[in-house]
């Protein structure tokens, strides 16, 4: 199952909601403010630092360029375009969007 996060942990508690419920070997797609929990300082609060021991992460890379921390991108992350976003959603036939 691919799960899909655009708001920001530190905004509503998706991202924390999805993690508590996240099967192993499911992934993660983090896009919009969702990316921001994708970052170094931002994994740790999150939560994601702990939950990519059985999930796979993936941040939107358009997403991280528009608010600047393409750069601080947490270790294990994975960056993807549009392209990448297309291939996520394809590969898992099970999408969960957490609002």
């Amino acid at each position: 199952m691919l799960h899909i996060v655009n708001k920001s942990h530190r905004q509503t508690s998706s991202l924390a909601s999805c993690l508590r419920l996240a099967g192993d070997g499911h992934a993660l797609l983090l896009i919009e403010d969702g990316v921001y929990a994708a970052t170094r300082s931002g994994a740790a609060s999150a939560g994601l630092a702990e939950a990519m021991k059985r999930l796979k992460v993936y941040a939107l890379q358009p997403d991280l360029a528009a608010r600047g921390v393409a750069a601080t991108l947490a270790d294990g992350v994975t960056a993807v375009d549009y392209a990448g976003f297309v291939d996520l959603v394809a590969d898992h036939p099970n999408n969960q969007t957490w609002l």
